[in-house]
């Protein structure tokens, strides 16, 4: 790993602190994923904090399980879960080990690899379409559960790093209300975005599920 201050790994200190200031502050750095095809590199442009047992939206919101255990330390980590059966979602833990939270790594840019994105990603109509969304990101960068727990503050060849990168300047950072979270944690304005950037994910609001009925 070059000595270029850009191309320093994120230190573990940056990650153990409170989740709401983790989260805005990882935007513009550089996510590096090794694959066995080759390096992709990706600039953050979207990201959601979750606050484990205090916040509703979160995973760990009813404690510790096999599932969400990465997401209790050590900060530096990566917390990777399945979804509707179908597809990975990427995060960052935070905090002090032993106090769940992560931020979820939901849009970026990618700077380089972008063939390999573009190979595992063969339905995107764009360049900015290839990891707009945190589905697209994990499935573009070959991530998935084996990744579960991987060091991201390591550096070298490691599968996954977090790199310095080039943050934006804070008049650019917007926002929100977190995507797709319903109850008690709809309201809470964690969704972090790079503003007018192109990669960003529209907001969708959370829609309840419709339970099937019975005929009668």
């Amino acid at each position: 790993m070059t000595d270029v201050p850009e191309r320093m790994p994120l230190n573990r200190d940056f990650f153990d602190r409170p989740v709401v200031e983790v989260a805005p502050d990882l935007l513009g750095r550089t996510l590096l994923r090794h694959t066995p095809d080759g390096p992709i590199e990706l600039r953050l442009t979207e990201v959601e904090a979750y606050d484990g047992e205090g916040d509703p939206g979160s995973h760990a919101y009813r404690g510790r399980t096999e599932r969400n255990a990465a997401m209790f330390g050590p900060p530096g980590h990566a917390y990777v879960y399945f979804i509707y059966g179908m597809w990975f979602s990427l995060n960052a833990v935070c905090g002090p080990e032993g106090r769940a939270s992560g931020v979820l790594l939901r849009a970026g840019e990618i700077l380089s690899g972008a063939h390999l994105a573009a190979a595992r990603r063969p339905k995107a109509r764009s360049a900015h379409e290839l990891a707009k969304g945190p589905a697209r990101l994990a499935t573009a960068l070959d991530i998935d559960r084996t990744l579960d727990g991987t060091d991201l503050c390591r550096g070298g060849d490691a599968p996954l790093s977090l790199l310095h990168g080039a943050p934006p300047t804070p008049d650019r950072v917007r926002n929100g209300p977190r995507t797709g979270v319903g109850g008690d944690g709809a309201h809470h304005p964690w969704r972090y975005w790079i503003d007018g950037d192109p990669t960003v994910s529209p907001y969708r609001r959370h829609v309840p599920r419709r339970r099937a009925t019975s005929a009668t």
